[in-house]
C-alpha cells in the first residue's frame, strides 16, 4: 500500500495498492520533489472515468513502469471532484498549450509546481500517432537531466502567461432584454431541430440552457423557446442517454441521437436534470416530464443515497459483464436472447419492438441500448409493465456499476433542490424528506461552527479540503430551495451564513467579480475564477442566482448588489456564447421578472393555506421565492406585516418594492405568477 491509504476520496483509495509511490497533493509532496532533485508527476482523474481506470491498469499497475516512475518521479495523484481548484488551474495550463483536456490528465510540474509539459491518456505502447507512457516519461527525465535552464524557462513562461491570464469581467452593468435576446438568437443557431440539443457529436445534457429557455418563456411568452426546451427534453428522454427501466441519465451521448451514452451516471447531472423535468412540466403539464421527473429522482434515492443521508458522487460507466472482464456499459444493454431468456419469446419480440432492440445491436457485440424510437400504435400499459419490472429484476442480478461514495457538497446541495421541488409538486412528502436529510448531513458534517464548508465527505467522515465557490453556492441553493417547500426558516439562515462567505471570501470588491477559491485558500499557482458553466453551473453563477434569492427572501441589499455585479460577466457572454452560460442567463431572467416574492399566510391544517401553497410553488415567474407561515410569524422576513384577509389565508406577491392586492383565491395567485412581465 502506498501513502493514498489514508485518503477518503474513492478514486485515490482505488490507486492505494498500485505499485507506483503515490503521494497525494500536499506540501510534503513537492518538499519531496525538492529533497529528492525530481520533476513531479501530477496525475488527476475520477472514480467513474473510464479512461482513467484504462490508463492505471495499462501503466500504474504494471511493475516496470511504476519502478521508472519511482526512480525518476514524484508522483502525485489527485481527485478532480475532490480538489477543483487544482484540476482547473492545471486544465487551463494543458488547453492553453495543446488545445485540448480531459481525463486522465498528466501534467509534469517542477518542486515549485510550475507546469511544463501536459497530456492527458498516454497509452503503454505508440499508438495512433501517440508516444507510449514510457517514452514520455524518458523524454521528460531526460530533459530534467540534460536541459534543465530550458525547462526552468518554459514552466517560468507558462506560469506567467497563466497569471497574465486575468479575466475581462465585463460589462458592469447587468444584461437586459436585448442580451437575453441575443442568447435566444445564438441557441436557435446552434440547435438541432432534427434531433433536440445543440451541436453535434458528443452531446451533452443541456440542462442549464433549458432552465433558461423555461424562464424566457414564461418571462417573454416565446414559443420558440419553450419548443426547444420540450423537444430537447422529449429526446433526451426516449434516447439511450436516459436509463428506460431504472430511470436517471448517462452522462452524455457518443452521437447526434441520444443513442449511444457514455454510461457513468453522475449525481450532478441527475439533480440537474430531474430539476429540469419537473419545471417542464410545471410550464406545459407534460405527462412525460412528471414520469422522468419521478423516475428520476426515485434513481437518486435507490441507488445513489449513502447509509449518512447524502448522495454519491457517481456510478461507473464500466461493470463486469458476467465473464470477468469490466466493460463499458455491461450492466445495461440487452442481445435479443437476453430478452428471450428472461421474458419468453411473445414478451421479447414485444419488448424488442418497444425497446429498439435490434439482432444487429445499436451498441457493440450485437448488444443495443434501450430506448423509445418514435413509434405508431397503442402498446398495452399493463404488459409493458410488466416487462419492464422483469427485465429490471433481471438487471439487478448482473455485476452492478462501481459507486463512488464520496458526498460532494455542491452536488448534494443541487440534490437538495431538485428532491425539494419534486417532491413538493408531485405530492411526494418521502422525496421532500430526502431533502431534508441531505441537508442535515452538510449541515452536521460539512459545515463548520464558522460555517465554513468542507468539499467532500465518506463514511461520515469529512475529507481535509475547503469547500470552493461552487460549494457555497449550490448548497445555498439547495437550502433556499428547502425554505420555499418547508417554510422552516432555519435554511434560510443556514444559507445566509454561506453567502456571507461568499461576499466576504471570494468576491473582489473592486469589480463584483468571483474567485472559485476562497481568498484564505490554499495558494496555487494562479487563484482560478471561471464564470462559465460547464457540466454543472460554474460557482459564480451559481452564487449570482443564490444570493439574488436570498435578497429577495430577506430584503438583504447588498446581497442583491453582489448579485447584479457578478451578472455583468452574462451581459459580455450571454450573446456570443450562450451555451456556456446558461444557468447565467437563468438568473438574469429572475433579475428582470423581479423576482417575485411570494408570501402565503395561514394555518397549515387549513386546506385553503395548502391551496396557495401550491399554487405559489407551482408559479412559472422566473425565479420566485415562496415563503410560508402563519400570520405575524418571525421565521421568515417575508412574512412580517401580511396578516390574514377577511379571517382567510392569503398570499401577497411583490415585485420591485411594489405589492399587489392580497389574494385568497389560488387560481387568482396562478394567473398572477404565470403570466408575463409586462
Amino acid at each position: 500500500m502506498n501513502r493514498l491509504a489514508h485518503e477518503t476520496s474513492p478514486y485515490l483509495l482505488q490507486h492505494a495498492d498500485n505499485p507506483v509511490d503515490w503521494w497525494p497533493w500536499s506540501a510534503e509532496a513537492f518538499d519531496e520533489a525538492r529533497r529528492s532533485n525530481r520533476p513531479v508527476l501530477l496525475s488527476v482523474g475520477y472514480s467513474s472515468c473510464h479512461w482513467c481506470h484504462v490508463m492505471a491498469h495499462e501503466s500504474f499497475e504494471d511493475e516496470a513502469t511504476a519502478a521508472y516512475l519511482n526512480e525518476h518521479f514524484v508522483s502525485v495523484k489527485v481527485d478532480r471532484e475532490e480538489r477543483p481548484d487544482v484540476d482547473a488551474v492545471y486544465m487551463e495550463a494543458v488547453q492553453a498549450a495543446t488545445g485540448q483536456g480531459g481525463w486522465p490528465m498528466t501534467v509534469f510540474l517542477t518542486p515549485d509546481a510550475e507546469p511544463f509539459y501536459f497530456g492527458t491518456y498516454f497509452p503503454p505502447e505508440p499508438r495512433h500517432g501517440m508516444a507510449s507512457f514510457r517514452q514520455v516519461l524518458e523524454g521528460v527525465s531526460t530533459a530534467w537531466s540534460d536541459r534543465r535552464d530550458e525547462v526552468a524557462e518554459v514552466a517560468g513562461k507558462i506560469t506567467r502567461d497563466l497569471a497574465e491570464r486575468e479575466m475581462s469581467f465585463g460589462d458592469s452593468r447587468v444584461p437586459g432584454e436585448e442580451e437575453l435576446a441575443g442568447a435566444l438568437l445564438g441557441l436557435t443557431r446552434d440547435y438541432d431541430a432534427a434531433r433536440g440539443g445543440f451541436g453535434g457529436a458528443p452531446k451533452f445534457p443541456p440542462s442549464m440552457v433549458i432552465e433558461f429557455l423555461l424562464r424566457h418563456h414564461a418571462r417573454t411568452g416565446s414559443e420558440g423557446a419553450l419548443q426547444m426546451a420540450v423537444d430537447t427534453c422529449e429526446r433526451m428522454a426516449r434516447g439511450g442517454l436516459y436509463d428506460q427501466l431504472g430511470g436517471g441519465f448517462a452522462r452524455y451521448s457518443v452521437d447526434r441521437d441520444w443513442v449511444i451514452p457514455h454510461f457513468e451516471k453522475m449525481l450532478y447531472d441527475n439533480a440537474l436534470l430531474c430539476r429540469v423535468y419537473a419545471h417542464l412540466w410545471r410550464s406545459t403539464g407534460s405527462e412525460l416530464a412528471r414520469r422522468v421527473a419521478l423516475e428520476t429522482a426515485d434513481f437518486l434515492v435507490r441507488e445513489l443515497r449513502t447509509d449518512e443521508g447524502g448522495f454519491a458522487s457517481a456510478l461507473d460507466a464500466d461493470s463486469d459483464d458476467g465473464t470477468g472482464r469490466h466493460v463499458e456499459g455491461a450492466y445495461y444493454v440487452w442481445t435479443p436472447a437476453q430478452l428471450r431468456e428472461v421474458l419468453g419469446e411473445a414478451d421479447a419480440e414485444f419488448a424488442a419492438r418497444y425497446f429498439g432492440v435490434t439482432e444487429e445491436g445499436t451498441f457493440e457485440e450485437g448488444a443495443s441500448v434501450l430506448q423509445l424510437p418514435q413509434q405508431e400504435g397503442v402498446f398495452d400499459a399493463e404488459r409493458l409493465a410488466s416487462v419492464r419490472e422483469r427485465l429490471l429484476e433481471a438487471r439487478a442480478g448482473r455485476p452492478a456499476p462501481g459507486r463512488d461514495d464520496k458526498v460532494v457538497a455542491a452536488w448534494n446541495g443541487l440534490a437538495v433542490a431538485a428532491l425539494a421541488e419534486t417532491g413538493a409538486y408531485f405530492g411526494r412528502p418521502d422525496l421532500v424528506e430526502a431533502a431534508i436529510g441531505a441537508a442535515d448531513l452538510l449541515v452536521r458534517l460539512h459545515m463548520d461552527d464558522r460555517a465554513r464548508l468542507a468539499r467532500t465527505s465518506k463514511d461520515g467522515r469529512a475529507g481535509a479540503h475547503a469547500g470552493v465557490l461552487e460549494d457555497y453556492a449550490d448548497v445555498a441553493e439547495g437550502f433556499l430551495a428547502l425554505t420555499s417547500v418547508t417554510g422552516e426558516g432555519v435554511w434560510l439562515e443556514f444559507a445566509g451564513f454561506l453567502l456571507d462567505h461568499v461576499l466576504a471570501q471570494f468576491t473582489d470588491a473592486e469589480s463584483g467579480a468571483l474567485y472559485d477559491t476562497a481568498a484564505d485558500a490554499e495558494r496555487l499557482i494562479r487563484r482560478p475564477q471561471d464564470p462559465t458553466d460547464n457540466a454543472t453551473p460554474s460557482g459564480w453563477s451559481a452564487a449570482a442566482g443564490a444570493l439574488l434569492s436570498y435578497s429577495a427572501q430577506t430584503g438583504a441589499e447588498p446581497h442583491r448588489t453582489a448579485a447584479e455585479r457578478a451578472l455583468g460577466v452574462v451581459k459580455a457572454l450571454g450573446p456570443r456564447a450562450p451555451r456556456f452560460i446558461g444557468w447565467g442567463l437563468a438568473v438574469a431572467e429572475a433579475l428582470l421578472d423581479g423576482p417575485r416574492e411570494v408570501a402565503v399566510v395561514g394555518e397549515e391544517s387549513d386546506p385553503a393555506t395548502t391551496a396557495l401553497r401550491r399554487a405559489a410553488l407551482l408559479g412559472t415567474a422566473p425565479g420566485a421565492v415562496v415563503a410560508v407561515g402563519v400570520p405575524e410569524s418571525e421565521e421568515l422576513p417575508l412574512l412580517a406585516g401580511r396578516p390574514l384577509v377577511d379571517g382567510k389565508p392569503a398570499a401577497y406577491v411583490c415585485r420591485n418594492f411594489v405589492c399587489d392586492i392580497p389574494t385568497t383565491d389560488p387560481d387568482r395567485l396562478r394567473e398572477v405568477l404565470n403570466g408575463r412581465n409586462t
